[in-house]
């Protein structure tokens, strides 16, 4: 698709004209246009059916109806369910991700960016600690605009100490619902030679800092020039057992990189969050497939999350392809979302429009799953193991087997 002209609005974004239908809009176009017996057939496809059935709304609190309502984002909830079990009881947590655009135009002073995207977020993180959320996620870099297209070091402003001030200002939210809430900003890792890097900051239910995990793959595609900023992360693929249940993040790029998901699956995680920032050029029809099928490869929920709007920089860029210079990425389409284990996935927020989206989850799903499909038990990881292990070694070839009447002579 080709970038479209919008319109700006107040907080420096911009909404785009007659751009492509999104999958969120795609459903409610089906929903709206096919007979009733007909869409459930659709929906069997687009959704799955967890545990043999739709997945079910939640009904929310009428004061967190009136806080979407009044400060205009976007609020879904629902519910995925598990089989009753006779030896346990069920594992319910309710989880919550939110997807926001920029508050201020990027001309505005750093800091008042900042403190307009702190005050645009409280009424959010207030539904959903008052709807029950146990953990949330934001978006990646959620305390500034998704600069690292413009290649400027004048952004690394924004970069912050673990403990810094979006921490202090979410570990009192996290302390008064007793949530956890997973942070990703950019960090600024002031023991190491104050080096830069793409992290999630894992906040506990108390207000404590459990731990924190640094982005694994850095996109080096189109406008992502985040290379320029921060380099791979060093911290593995650490899963934090919390009050609710065991997770991970595995940040934006890292969605493309199959070993990647595998690795958190194997540390144990039960939900895994993955907060992007992608725009609809790039990726829209990869966005409801890589986290859909992580969570039915690996036997564990995905929460993806994506920003909102067109950011508009003061100062054009390039990206090495011959294109004209250009103000902004392009959209940001949100379309934030949850897969389940057994290839159920929620509907999707809106694409140009803050959002709050609520799971209730089971996590007994991730081991009836695992027990249903053996995927542990059948893979080969040994096999496996020993061709990584063989590819990482200058001396690799590959196990090609040729036709020898493709190089027979005469």
């Amino acid at each position: 698709m080709e970038k479209k002209e919008g319109e700006e609005t107040e907080n420096g974004t911009t909404q785009e004209k007659g751009s492509i239908c999104g999958f969120d809009s795609l459903y409610h176009l089906l929903q709206t246009s096919l007979s009733p017996q007909l869409f459930q057939k659709v929906n069997r496809i687009l959704l799955g059916l967890n545990c043999g059935k739709k997945l079910e709304s939640i009904a929310l609190p009428q004061p967190v109806k009136a806080l979407s309502a009044n400060h205009d984002f976007d609020l879904q909830a629902f519910s995925f369910f598990a089989d009753k079990e006779s030896l346990r009881g069920p594992r319910v947590v309710r989880v919550g991700l939110i997807q926001n655009s920029i508050a201020l135009p990027t001309t505005e002073p750093f800091l008042n960016q900042r403190e307009a995207i702190f005050q645009k977020l409280i009424p959010m993180i207030d539904a959903a600690g008052s709807s029950g959320v146990n953990i949330l996620c934001l978006q990646e870099a959620w305390t500034m605009p998704f600069a690292f297209c413009t290649r400027e070091k004048k952004w690394c402003e924004f970069a912050e100490e673990i403990d810094g001030e979006s921490t202090k200002f979410l570990q009192q939210l996290a302390q008064k619902y007793n949530m956890v809430i997973i942070s990703p900003i950019l960090e600024r890792d002031v023991n190491h030679g104050e080096t830069l890097w793409n992290t999630a900051v894992i906040i506990g239910n108390h207000g404590n800092i459990i731990g924190k995990h640094r982005k694994n793959h850095i996109p080096r595609v189109g406008d992502f020039n985040e290379s320029t900023y921060y380099m791979e992360g060093n911290t593995g693929h650490p899963v934090f057992e919390t009050a609710y249940g065991k997770i991970a993040v595995n940040i934006c790029y890292g969605r493309h990189h199959p070993l990647n998901w595998l690795a958190f699956g194997l540390n144990g995680a039960e939900i895994v969050f993955n907060p992007s920032a992608t725009v609809g050029e790039l990726s829209e029809p990869m966005w409801p497939i890589e986290a859909r099928n992580a969570a039915i490869a690996n036997s564990y929920f995905v929460g993806s999350i994506n920003r909102v709007g067109t950011e508009v920089f003061p100062n054009p860029f390039t990206s090495g392809d011959g294109k004209p210079q250009h103000a902004d990425f392009g959209h940001f389409y949100g379309s934030s979302h949850f897969s389940a284990p057994d290839a159920s996935c929620t509907p999707s927020l809106a694409r140009h429009k803050d959002g709050l989206l609520i799971s209730d989850m089971d996590l007994n799903l991730c081991r009836q799953l695992k027990d249903k499909w053996g995927f542990r038990m059948t893979a080969r990881y040994d096999v496996y193991a020993d061709l990584l292990a063989r590819y990482v070694k200058p001396d690799f070839e590959p196990q090609v087997i040729s036709d020898p009447l493709l190089h027979k002579s005469g």
